[in-house]
């Protein structure tokens, strides 16, 4: 029987190649992409995903336009990383327009979208959480309706790549992914940035991955030149842990979505957000001493099968 999920992201490099990780497995069925403002502007995102899906001939999929600002608005930017328009500053004159986009709003078709398959889909999210947290918001049974929650986005070390002590998907939106992990009660796992980090692949893996002769291999070393080119200055090079690497952060939640068995180390444990420190403010706090009492229990990824993922990355540009 075919995977149901609606992947939520803020269109970057990595979650393109996430998204084109899920398009590539025939028994994966996408019921919808929503999108959230992170990356860059939520236009931006929505005309990235159209792009992706051009390129995959996925055109079919519903893509819908979802929140343009934090809960409390003052955005981040991770330009720096993934160019101005999110994809590298790599432009497509002959680029879907957001004509293409979905009348419904996200959160309205997420919800809907669960409703109408209970306990069937499970939900991707890549982005900062906010769309997650207005769907708890709007419809308090939804999180219960899920099959399971998968993130890519939180840190276990207080490692920041963009705060001192936040990752980059928590910074952007702390209430939205305090809301998340205190209210979605589904089976819920997480891909932290040390995480990824530790589970990197070989640079050398990445040249023969974007090397196969495809159009979706020439669309992915296009838009990635920029970031690959960004990773070796000094700034990156203090954000990663345990040494420099191909990572593609966002992927490594959609391969436990597309097979379990992706997974074969985690830890169960709970899980909140800080919210007011000056210095800490979104970062992940992991509950050891079982000191908040929280009865739901998360599970944070720490070792996963790299020969799988490496399949599964070769096969998303076929």
């Amino acid at each position: 029987m075919a995977k149901k999920l609606i992947l939520d992201v803020d269109c970057g490099v990595d979650d393109a190649q996430a998204i084109m990780m899920a398009l590539a497995v025939p028994d994966v069925q996408i019921l919808g992409i929503t999108c959230v403002q992170g990356n860059t502007s939520v236009d931006n995102i929505c005309k990235n995903t159209l792009r992706v899906l051009k390129v995959c001939q996925r055109m079919e999929i519903s893509v819908f336009r979802g929140a343009s600002e934090p809960l409390l608005g003052g955005s981040l930017s991770s330009e720096g990383f993934h160019g101005k328009d999110g994809l590298g500053d790599a432009p497509d004159p002959m680029a879907p327009g957001l004509e293409l986009v979905q009348k419904e709003g996200a959160v309205a078709a997420m919800t809907r979208i669960v409703s109408e398959h209970p306990g069937e889909v499970s939900l991707v999210a890549t982005g900062p959480l906010t769309n997650l947290a207005l769907a708890a918001r709007i419809d308090p049974t939804f999180p219960q309706k899920l099959k399971g929650l998968y993130i890519m986005g939180g840190n276990t070390e207080s490692r920041g790549n963009t705060t001192v002590c936040a990752e980059f998907n928590f910074a952007s939106d702390p209430e939205a992914a305090y809301i998340v992990l205190n209210s979605y009660k589904c089976p819920t796992y997480i891909a932290t940035w040390e995480f990824t980090c530790r589970n990197k692949l070989p640079w050398g893996f990445c040249d023969g991955w974007l090397s196969q002769d495809s159009e979706k291999a020439r669309f992915m070393k296009k838009i990635f030149k920029h970031s690959m080119d960004v990773s070796y200055n000094e700034r990156y090079q203090k954000e990663m842990v345990d040494g420099m690497g191909f990572m593609s952060c966002d992927s490594y939640a959609v391969a436990a979505a597309i097979d379990e068995s992706f997974m074969t180390e985690s830890d169960h444990i709970a899980v909140t957000v800080e919210l007011t420190g000056t210095h800490t403010r979104g970062m992940m706090v992991l509950d050891t001493l079982d000191v908040l009492q929280n009865k739901h229990k998360v599970h944070i990824m720490k070792k996963v099968d790299l020969e799988m993922f490496k399949r599964m990355l070769m096969n998303a540009l076929k």
